[in-house]
C-alpha cells in the first residue's frame, strides 16, 4: 500500500494541505468541524504521522549560516559557489555574514544566525591570538553543528574543519624559486595570528634551511592579506633595499599589491624580480603579469565543507580534511637576472 499524503487527504477533504496540516496539529484557528471532518477522513484513509519526520521538521529550518570574512575577497568566491550550490541541491538556504575581521562583529553575525535557529554553521574564523573565544565556547556547549573553513586555531580546535595543504605548497613554492637561481628571496609574510599564514612562512623557512640558504631577517617582511597591505610592504622593500632576485607573498592579493608597486617603479617581472603568490585567486591568470601561485581546490573545500556538515547532522563523527594544493607556474617567475637590479 502506497504512502497516505497530507496532499491526498487535503484533495478528498476540499481544503488545502495547510489546513489538513493544522488540523491533524490541533492547531487552534480552524473550527471544529472542519478538524473533525478532516480527522475522519485521514483514519478512514490510514493516515499515520510519521513522528521522526514531523520532529526533524520541527526542529530544521533548512538554512545554514555562513561566516566569511568578506564577500569582495576572491579567495573565498569559489568555496561560497560549491556551499551554497551543494546546499541547493540539498534543500537548504544559506545566509551570509561577513566579519571584515572584526571578532565582535563575528559574535553578534553568528549570534544572529543563531537566533534564526539555522541547522548548522560554516565558518571562516576571525583568528586573533587568544586560545578561547566566548563564542566558540557557546557552539560547543549547544552542539551546534560547526564546519571550519580553513585552518584551526586553538579557539576552534575541536570544530572539523576543511583546509588545504599550505605547508607542503609553500615549501614547493619557495624550491620553485630555489630551482631558478634565486639565493635572495624576500618572504612577505600574512597576518600574524593566522595559521594559514605561519604555515606559509614556515614552508618557506623548510625550503630555505633544506637548500643551505641563509634566513635573513632582512628579507622578511609583514605584509598581511590584502593588496593595500603588499603595496605597503613593497615600498618598504624598495626603501630598505634588501638585495632580493625573488619575493614569496602571503597570498594572490599581496602579490598583485607587490607587482603594482614593481611595475610602477619601473622593475621588470620576472626579469628583475620574481614574484609569487598563494591561493589561484579567479584574476591571477589575467593579472599585468600571469602570477606564479599555488591552486588551492576551493570548490572541492566547499563541497568537502558541505560533506562534513551533513555527516554531522547525521550525528557521526567527522575528521578534519587536508586537501592537496599544486603549483602553477606562470610567466612572473624565471630565472635570477644576470646583474642584480636595485631592488
Amino acid at each position: 500500500m502506497s504512502m497516505v499524503r497530507l496532499k491526498d487527504i487535503a484533495q478528498v477533504a476540499g481544503v488545502s494541505v495547510m489546513t489538513v496540516s493544522k488540523a491533524l496539529r490541533d492547531e487552534p484557528d480552524i473550527s471544529e468541524a472542519t478538524r473533525h471532518r478532516i480527522r475522519q477522513i485521514a483514519r478512514q484513509a490510514g493516515y499515520v504521522p510519521n513522528s521522526a519526520a514531523r520532529d526533524l521538521r520541527v526542529k530544521s529550518t533548512r538554512q545554514f549560516g555562513l561566516v566569511i570574512s568578506a564577500l569582495t575577497n576572491p579567495l573565498h568566491t569559489r568555496v561560497l559557489m560549491a556551499v551554497e550550490e551543494q546546499a541547493h541541491e540539498l534543500g537548504y538556504d544559506v545566509l551570509f555574514a561577513q566579519t571584515l575581521n572584526n571578532a565582535e562583529r563575528e559574535e553578534r553575525a553568528i549570534r544572529r544566525m543563531l537566533a534564526r535557529r539555522v541547522d548548522g554553521l560554516f565558518i571562516r574564523p576571525v583568528y586573533r591570538p587568544d586560545p578561547v573565544a566566548r563564542i566558540y565556547d557557546e557552539l560547543r556547549r549547544q552542539r551546534v553543528p560547526t564546519v571550519i573553513l580553513g585552518h584551526r586555531a586553538l579557539f576552534c580546535s575541536e570544530f572539523p574543519n576543511v583546509q588545504t595543504n599550505d605547508l607542503a605548497a609553500a615549501t614547493a613554492l619557495t624550491q620553485h624559486l630555489i630551482e631558478l637561481g634565486h639565493r635572495r628571496i624576500a618572504c612577505f609574510t600574512g597576518p600574524i595570528f593566522a595559521p594559514w599564514a605561519q604555515e606559509r612562512w614556515e614552508g618557506y623557512r623548510r625550503a630555505m634551511l633544506a637548500a643551505r640558504l641563509e634566513l635573513d631577517d632582512r628579507l622578511v617582511f609583514h605584509a598581511g592579506s590584502t593588496i593595500e597591505e603588499g603595496e605597503a610592504a613593497a615600498l618598504q622593500m624598495i626603501q630598505e633595499a634588501p638585495a632580493a632576485t625573488a619575493i614569496m607573498a602571503a597570498n594572490d592579493l599581496v602579490a598583485f599589491g607587490i607587482a603594482n608597486v614593481l611595475l610602477d617603479q619601473g622593475l621588470r617581472i620576472p626579469q628583475d624580480i620574481s614574484l609569487t603568490g598563494f591561493g589561484n585567486a579567479l584574476n591571477a591568470k589575467h593579472f599585468r603579469v600571469p602570477l606564479t601561485t599555488v591552486r588551492q581546490p576551493k570548490y572541492r573545500r566547499g563541497i568537502a565543507a558541505v560533506e562534513s556538515m551533513m555527516a554531522l547532522l547525521a550525528g557521526q563523527s567527522v575528521e578534519s580534511k587536508v586537501l592537496p594544493a599544486e603549483l602553477v607556474v606562470r610567466k612572473s617567475t624565471g630565472p635570477v637576472p644576470k646583474a642584480p637590479h636595485a631592488a
